[in-house]
């Protein structure tokens, strides 16, 4: 009778499981079942457990990545990424078929559970990955897969509706204008008329907050400098400014420097700030064309004055 009592509770659950619809993060278009014990993550589009560090990450992107990121998934391509492989299937996910893979993969000298899945339509592509740390139980780590197995689509949202979703708000965008938002917590927005921006046509502004705890009084220059260099888009930056301040009850660190562009080699100027707050900071990078900066700045002050958590 054990047996067949546990073949029954196994059809309950997946029942059940069917049965659940998908959660939608604010802001999202990918959704998904999440696992009993995680739930929506905090300035991230996705799910997480606060106990364990075990989450879900959703990341949306154009049609046109998904041959990429489909050969950066192959059996070689992931064993050059230090990737474990341990199973790879076809979903269904909406009226076409995922890709997902499951395996391990060391991080900061840890070997971490992952499962990866992609998936398309004909207006966007989706990555989903999930991530547990070591030691996680058997069911723990079956519990992310068959989430992921849930992923699911809706219609395209306006993007006043991913802006709201936001968890910081802009008061004043001085004649900037908002582009798209990226990972549910951040927000790219342009002086101009295109939405793709090449060569630093025109000044790019990128506004993301980051939850944790944030550097100490003592570290924050170390911290912005680190930040300010590891942006990918730049390269042979030179510091030119470099301040912390007080303003609106918070604290905050600047930075200013010269710079090119990686993909056109042209010179730039970045303006970096960093809002911190107890439990989070707010970080705002723009980039300009020499020349650009001084009349764009004390537009910039304006938006970064009227940056706050909610």
């Amino acid at each position: 009778m054990k047996p067949v009592l546990l073949s029954l509770l196994s059809l309950v659950a997946a029942s059940l499981a069917w049965a659940a619809q998908p959660v939608f993060p604010p802001g999202s278009r990918i959704g998904l079942v999440p696992p009993a014990h995680m739930a929506p993550a905090r300035g991230l589009t996705g799910f997480r457990n606060a106990e364990t560090g075990a989450g879900i990450l959703l990341v949306e992107m154009p049609p046109d990545a998904f041959p990429s990121l489909a050969a950066s998934l192959t059996d070689q391509a992931l064993k050059a990424q230090g990737f474990a492989l341990r199973s790879r299937d076809k979903v269904p996910v909406g009226s076409g078929t995922a890709i997902m893979v499951t395996g391990e993969q060391v991080e900061g000298g840890r070997r971490m559970i992952k499962s990866l899945l992609l998936a398309a339509d004909s207006s966007m592509t989706a990555l989903v990955m999930g991530q547990l740390p070591p030691g996680s139980k058997p069911e723990e780590i079956a519990a992310v897969e068959q989430a992921m197995r849930t992923v699911a689509f809706r219609p395209p949202l306006t993007l006043d509706e991913k802006i709201e979703a936001l968890p910081f708000s802009i008061g004043d965008r001085a004649g900037f204008r908002p582009v798209r938002t990226m990972a549910g917590n951040s927000l790219l927005l342009t002086d101009g008329p295109s939405d793709v921006v090449q060569d630093v046509a025109q000044p790019i502004l990128i506004v993301a907050e980051s939850f944790g705890p944030p550097p100490v009084a003592a570290q924050r220059e170390t911290f912005a400098r680190g930040g300010l260099l590891s942006n990918s888009f730049i390269k042979d930056a030179v510091l030119e400014r470099s301040q912390g301040y007080r303003q609106g009850g918070a604290e905050w660190h600047e930075l200013v420097a010269k710079a090119r562009d990686v993909r056109s080699g042209k010179d730039v100027v970045v303006m970096q700030t960093i809002r911190f707050e107890p439990d989070s900071y707010i970080r705002r990078v723009e980039i300009v064309r020499p020349g650009e900066g001084d009349p764009a700045f004390p537009r910039l002050r304006r938006i970064v004055d009227s940056i706050a958590p909610k």
